[in-house]
């Protein structure tokens, strides 16, 4: 096994590179570090988690195994989510089939059913958009929004006090997602997807919607629970 590990000084900045040839070796000079270090790039060689403009909100990028069979890829591990910051417990999948141009939110569920959601597409595209319903965040009231393809298998999670929506770019698209809590219909909320405070880029001027997001509130009217 060949390794190459940085080597760090007190400060904490990279100081030199240490080629090693035989793990053996890298667990006689550092005894206590390599668990961590081998950990370290598991992980990093799994899934790359990806920050965005709003705290605590993450793309996640697996790493995909392709060969001539097909392909395969780790969705989910809870050890892995762990090591990247994400401590949650899923208790409720569900999936949706939708015809392209099809927009699906702004959705929420207040407390004490607040679910966090790691949403992905199984087949076809979508544009994911969740927004920031924490009062005491500094992104109170910002979005951001990520493309979800089933070639990329990139995955987004959305913490729980978000309001989180997507509309559909492709055909008969299949949308999968894990929640950290079950479905409650007495803490449905919702935000209306073209809210002018919000200004969502959408890209889609007309979509398709259910009468209950068609109708939804406002967000200036909307007095958060989170």
């Amino acid at each position: 096994m060949h390794l190459l590990i940085p080597l760090f000084c007190a400060c904490g900045y990279r100081k030199n590179y240490v080629y090693i040839r035989e793990t053996e070796a890298v667990q006689k000079i550092f005894p206590s570090l390599f668990p961590n270090i081998v950990s370290l790039l598991q992980i990093k060689n799994l899934m790359e988690i990806v920050k965005t403009k709003i705290p605590d909100l993450y793309i996640l990028k697996p790493k995909v195994f392709e060969d001539e069979r097909g392909y395969f890829f780790e969705s989910y591990n809870k050890e892995t989510f762990l090591k990247l910051g994400i401590d949650q417990n899923f208790v409720q999948d569900n999936e949706s089939k939708s015809m392209k141009g099809v927009l699906r939110g702004l959705h929420f569920q207040k407390p004490p059913f607040t679910q966090g959601k790691l949403v992905r597409v199984m087949s076809g595209a979508v544009l994911d958009v969740a927004v920031d319903l924490r009062k005491n965040s500094p992104s109170y009231g910002q979005w951001a929004s990520v493309v979800l393809t089933n070639q990329n298998k990139w995955m987004y999670w959305v913490p729980p006090g978000f309001a989180h929506g997507f509309v559909t770019l492709e055909d008969n698209t299949v949308f999968f997602y894990k929640c950290t809590n079950v479905y409650n219909k007495e803490s449905e909320g919702s935000i209306r997807w073209d809210d002018p405070d919000l200004n969502i880029d959408w890209q889609i001027e007309v979509p398709i919607l259910s009468g209950k997001d068609s109708n939804a509130p406002f967000f200036r009217d909307f007095d958060t629970p989170f």
